[in-house]
């Protein structure tokens, strides 16, 4: 399967086993019930994981050979950990039960993989034998989704977290030829995007242990092997800052616990972000400062891949202790965040305000032409349309017109995932069979993507609604085009990069608005999406 295909089909599966599990919750008793410890008031569905899960196996299980040992240990070990995941969810189960559950895909992983630590930082090029490598890698995975599971505490924290992490691990991979682990990682984040829509601030459902213990089984298991197999060129402690604020954060209480003479299992509120949110900080300003901190520790472990071990370490804790002693002495000394009114500073930055009417209907106007005159044009000026994206337009042409012509349901969960998976293949063709050069910009490209984004902040700045709201994941992918922005082009080809990412965001992020904001089915982007699936499956096909 095309790697662009295997994030596309993870996102999509996840967007419709999400809300189908979203009404089982009750059925399964999978609710989370409120507590002193956590911050939510009612009851909320703890079905998120499953979408997740279930998102990411049917892509990797197609593009990947399952008599590869270590993508059936992988998919063994998420499957093991889904099922004591649900089980804690739905009945809360011993801590060393779940503790069971975690050894066993860890060492599915690692005994019937053969997937284990040969090298550790400073002992390069000594190599650690089996008998000491194997147990240490269980130790290592079982770290890592404890890490992820307990760092899952507001809306949206854990799955952003993780999408850093697993955006920089596919990078590198990529670069180094790592099928396995660019396919796995792929996987993991399409389905991951498609839980998060569902849990930014405020959540509908969270995605419970069974999705945050994937989440860094996935991490732990990926990082050994972009490390261990992918890339002998990178420096072992790399892995410490790829997976950054949560194993942090986990080491911090750890100790903390350890020197209160407090059990290690036993629940408490002294996370990073219940610190964050003891000082004052609002969830959304929450979830984006470890936001913002996990970006800072990907970026470092990025650029110093492939320096000296001693350095990547001095580094990490570095920012370890830049991080957790800011923190503290911030609680010691008293300080709040609120500011006028009872909001911080971030929050009134990051607020919106409203202008008249006639600004968002300019705003939604020049939207609704440029959409679907941007995806037609595309499908009939590239070069060539691949044979399978025709087959894949073919259905989704089929199954798009059947929602909009027999379905009362305006704007469905169908409607949207079929918008947003033309506006990623139009991006594609774009980049890759457009007679441009990929990453070399024309100037009506140049035009075309200014102006929409331009009408996408007009219409959203103008907006009296609430359907459409700014989300910590909205942070999370401005930082992503920021990031691409700056980067020298000859790194990572951060030219070809930063044309296929800067082009999809904004395609989805106008796609969503111009759908929240107008109820009516057969609206220039429905009827353009139309038009473009089937000059992209008529061309697919008959080429």
């Amino acid at each position: 399967m095309n790697h662009i295909l295997v994030p596309v089909l993870a996102l999509a599966i996840s967007m419709v086993v999400v809300p189908l599990m979203l009404r089982l919750a009750p059925r399964l008793r999978l609710l989370d019930q409120p507590s002193p410890r956590k911050v939510h008031g009612a009851p909320v569905a703890r079905v998120g994981g499953w979408g997740i899960v279930l998102g990411a196996v049917a892509p990797i299980a197609i593009s990947l050979s399952l008599a590869d040992p270590i993508v059936s240990a992988f998919l063994i070990g998420t499957l093991v950990l889904l099922a004591f995941g649900t089980w804690d969810d739905a009945r809360t189960i011993s801590p060393y039960l779940k503790l069971l559950g975690q050894v066993i895909a860890a060492g599915a992983m690692v005994y019937g993989g053969d997937l284990w630590l040969e090298r550790l930082p400073l002992l390069d090029p000594f190599l650690i034998p089996a008998e000491v490598g194997k147990p240490l890698t269980v130790l290592a995975l079982v770290t890592a989704v404890n890490a992820m599971n307990l760092s899952d505490g507001l809306d949206g924290l854990a799955g952003g977290v993780a999408l850093l992490s697993l955006l920089a691990i596919v990078l590198l991979a990529y670069l180094a030829g790592g099928e396995r682990t660019t396919v796995i990682g792929l996987a993991v984040i399409g389905s991951t995007l498609g839980f998060l829509r569902f849990n930014t601030y405020p959540a509908r459902l969270f995605m419970g242990d069974a999705g945050s213990q994937v989440l860094g089984f996935t991490m732990g298991v990926l990082v050994v092997l972009l490390t261990q197999s992918a890339n002998l060129a990178l420096s072992p402690a790399a892995a410490l800052l790829i997976l950054g604020v949560p194993l942090a954060d986990l080491v911090v209480v750890v100790a903390q616990r350890t020197w209160q003479g407090v059990h290690w299992f036993r629940a408490g509120k002294n996370h990073l972000h219940h610190r964050l949110l003891d000082l004052g900080f609002s969830h959304y300003e929450a979830v984006v400062l470890v936001y913002s901190a996990q970006a800072v520790f990907v970026l470092a472990g990025v650029l110093l891949r492939y320096a000296d071990d001693a350095l990547v370490l001095a580094v990490y804790l570095l920012l370890c202790v830049a991080l957790f002693g800011v923190v503290f002495v911030a609680q010691q000394r008293g300080w709040r965040a609120s500011g006028v009114h009872g909001r911080s500073p971030l929050a009134r930055l990051l607020a919106g305000g409203r202008a008249e009417r006639y600004c968002r209907r300019t705003g939604l106007w020049l939207i609704g032409l440029g959409l679907p005159a941007y995806a037609v044009a595309e499908g009939l000026a590239s070069r060539v349309v691949p044979r399978d994206f025709g087959v894949m337009a073919a259905v989704l042409l089929v199954v798009l017109g059947v929602e909009l012509a027999f379905r009362r349901s305006v704007n469905s969960v169908t409607v949207r995932g079929v918008v947003y998976a033309t506006a990623v293949f139009v991006v594609y063709l774009s980049a890759h069979f457009a007679p441009a050069p990929l990453g070399e910009w024309s100037p009506v490209d140049v035009a075309f993507f200014a102006g929409l984004a331009l009408a996408v902040g007009l219409t959203v700045r103008c907006s009296g609604q609430d359907t459409f709201r700014t989300t910590p994941m909205d942070y999370l992918m401005l930082f992503v085009l920021v990031v691409l922005g700056i980067l020298p082009h000859d790194l990572f080809g951060a030219a070809a990069a930063t044309e296929i990412v800067m082009k999809g965001i904004i395609l989805l992020y106008a796609s969503e608005l111009f759908l929240h904001e107008v109820s009516r089915r057969w609206n220039p982007v429905s009827l353009g999406t139309l038009v473009a699936l089937g000059v992209m499956a008529y061309r697919g096909l008959a080429g």
